[in-house]
């Protein structure tokens, strides 16, 4: 009877596992792990730190559950991120300091509008170098309530000459997210020969928010040095977040491998064209998520040791991408 019983249960086994797909072939959702990844790194800075901000760049479909920006909005990903980035809205999606289709703007405006409606803020990153249009720029985000940069240079690399001071300058103490009228978003500092060189470039603005890198060469910035930064050249105080990419790895990053470059792991796909360095990834992967966050010796672990007020993930739209690549894959 028990021999029968064996034979009756396998066989039952063999036929359902003939019947539903192997777990290879199961199709990854790109989007919601994504979302999931996001979701993550807020659970962890939370833990550490209630107030840490999470603000994710581009993406902004992920706002919503559908493929359209009438579908439901997706709830736990909103309540996991304070804020959303958005490069090229009115200038720079084509080229730099060129107009961007008006049909992008008007499809890119929508999210955006979702996004304020639920709470979030919005920051703006236009690229144009013609007086004309940054003002433009400014003026536009304005009366959308954006916080805006008009960067003339898309490497990210200096402090803009113009205008001569920030849009809404102003002399505030700031300590929430909703205070800031403005940002500066210089995550190269390449140009500056000190970690004090380039904090003394800073704190001579009046920028009520910072996006910068976590290190200058191979040096982190440390706690204290952060805490420089805050300080704005007028007498008020600017946040402080940390630049970070999820969505691709990046050969000068500590925790690249030497022995990467031959030997890969499974997670690392192959190098961006467009970016020397920076490659792109299974970001749903547990190696990849380990080095990002859920550890003092991980990359957010290490944004939060510094003192920085919160992160600005990059590359979050690697979904599109990978989403496209299986749309023809499966023609």
């Amino acid at each position: 009877m028990r021999k029968f019983l064996r034979l009756f249960f396998f066989s039952i086994f063999v036929c359902l596992s003939a019947c539903v797909p192997s777990f290879a072939e199961i199709p990854i959702n790109y989007r919601q792990e994504m979302r999931q990844f996001v979701g993550e790194i807020s659970s962890y800075a939370h833990s550490l730190d209630p107030d840490f901000l999470v603000i994710p760049q581009n993406g902004q479909e992920l706002l919503v559950q559908g493929d359209d920006v009438n579908s439901e909005a997706d709830r736990a990903y909103i309540a996991s991120i304070d804020g959303i980035g958005q490069e090229d809205l009115f200038y720079g999606f084509e080229a730099d300091d060129l107009a961007t289709d008006p049909t992008v703007t008007s499809l890119w405006i929508a999210y955006l509008d979702l996004a304020r409606q639920n709470g979030l803020a919005v920051l703006v990153i236009d690229y144009c170098s013609t007086p004309e249009k940054m003002d433009a720029s400014y003026q536009r985000n304005h009366e959308l309530s954006c916080l805006s940069l008009a960067a003339d240079r898309r490497e990210l690399d200096r402090i803009p000459s113009y205008p001569p001071g920030p849009f809404s300058e102003n002399d505030d103490t700031i300590e929430t997210l909703g205070q800031a009228q403005n940002f500066l978003y210089l995550i190269n500092p390449a140009r500056y020969s000190s970690k004090e060189d380039f904090i003394r470039a800073v704190t001579a603005t009046n920028y009520d928010l910072l996006i910068m890198d976590l290190y200058l060469g191979d040096e982190a910035f440390t706690r204290d040095e952060v805490e420089q930064l805050r300080n704005k050249a007028n007498g008020g105080s600017r946040l402080v977040l940390c630049y970070m990419s999820i969505g691709e790895a990046e050969a000068y990053r500590p925790y690249w491998k030497a022995e990467w470059d031959s030997n890969p792991p499974e997670w690392l796909l192959e190098e961006n064209p467009n970016w020397a360095g920076n490659y792109r990834v299974q970001y749903w992967n547990k190696e990849w998520k380990a080095l990002i966050t859920g550890s003092a010796d991980s990359y957010v672990g290490k944004i939060i040791h510094s003192g920085f007020d919160g992160v600005y993930l990059d590359l979050i739209d690697a979904f599109s991408e990978l989403e496209d690549e299986a749309s023809l894959d499966n023609e």
